[in-house]
């Protein structure tokens, strides 16, 4: 049986524990504050964004540009995968590479060869110990990208699109549905299909007829790279908020277990207390009672 030291001194153990773990927690709740205010001032332009280029699709020829034509034979598909930089968030990161590597057995399955480019430490760690295909890697982004950064990969995926290196270009993330549910989003990036105009948006709405200066063609190929780059930054956006959600659920679940733990040894303390105190009673008694024989 533990002693009474050893006893106390787990306990100050765990409540170091839960010293640090809800510092973590109130860390990740001003860092998803502000993450959060980000996704949420990006949305009403991404949804804007879509409402437009959907408008336009619907006008024009879909072989306009070859970001548009689907390949008559698909071999070769590239995923950008996000994941977190750190851990400490609960199965997050997990989900996301289990995700991922459930679409990798299916779509290999299909003889479509796969390759990723990926967001994130825990990801990038995870495929190139596993002999995955890595295109490129990106790090310690999360809080810091601008459009510039998003640009330039946007462009990559294009050039390799065109070039024929890739005939499908996928983005998987973690989708912020609220505080206790994030769930991994796979979105195919190019070709692209532009977002379907609802029929009841329609007639609610009024069918909303654009004025396009220049033609809607030209419009619709301008467009057509910044709808990439809004769906990759809607990405960052999303994913970081997801991250912080996902810590802030995991560091406050273990706080509340190093609680139940103080409580359950600071039992175990007291019983062990009582015993050696009832001990002491009953020797004393007994060399009372020797004394009186």
């Amino acid at each position: 049986m533990a002693t009474l030291r050893d006893i106390l001194r787990k306990i100050g153990a765990v409540k170091k524990t839960r010293q640090i773990t809800r510092a973590m927690n109130m860390v990740a709740a001003a860092k998803l504050r502000g993450a959060q205010t980000r996704m949420e001032g990006f949305e009403p332009y991404a949804r804007k964004f879509s409402e437009v280029l959907s408008n336009l699709a619907m006008r024009i020829e879909p072989d306009v540009h070859p970001l548009l034509v689907k390949r008559d034979a698909v071999a070769r598909a590239e995923l950008l995968h996000f994941t977190g930089d750190r851990g400490l968030c609960g199965s997050f990161n997990m989900n996301l590479i289990t995700t991922a590597e459930k679409w990798t057995k299916e779509t290999q399955g299909k003889g479509i060869a796969c390759s990723f480019t990926t967001v994130g430490k825990k990801g990038r760690d995870y495929f190139r110990k596993h002999n995955f295909h890595l295109v490129d890697s990106h790090m310690n982004l999360y809080g810091n990208v601008d459009m510039s950064f998003i640009n330039q990969m946007t462009a990559g995926f294009i050039n390799r699109y065109l070039s024929g290196e890739v005939d499908e270009v996928y983005v998987m993330y973690s989708h912020f549905v609220g505080m206790a549910k994030q769930l991994p989003t796979m979105v195919k990036l190019i070709p692209i299909e532009p977002p379907k105009a609802d029929v009841g948006a329609k007639t609610s709405a009024g069918a909303t007829e654009y004025l396009c200066e220049p033609d809607p063609e030209g419009l619709l190929i301008e467009l057509l790279p910044k709808h990439i780059s809004v769906q990759i930054y809607n990405a960052f956006l999303q994913n970081e908020t997801s991250e912080h959600a996902a810590r802030m659920a995991a560091m406050d679940n273990a706080s509340k277990n190093c609680n139940d733990i103080i409580e359950s040894l600071t039992l175990v303390y007291n019983k062990a207390r009582q015993a050696a105190i009832t001990a002491e009673l009953m020797d004393i008694v007994g060399g009372a009672e020797a004394l009186k024989g």
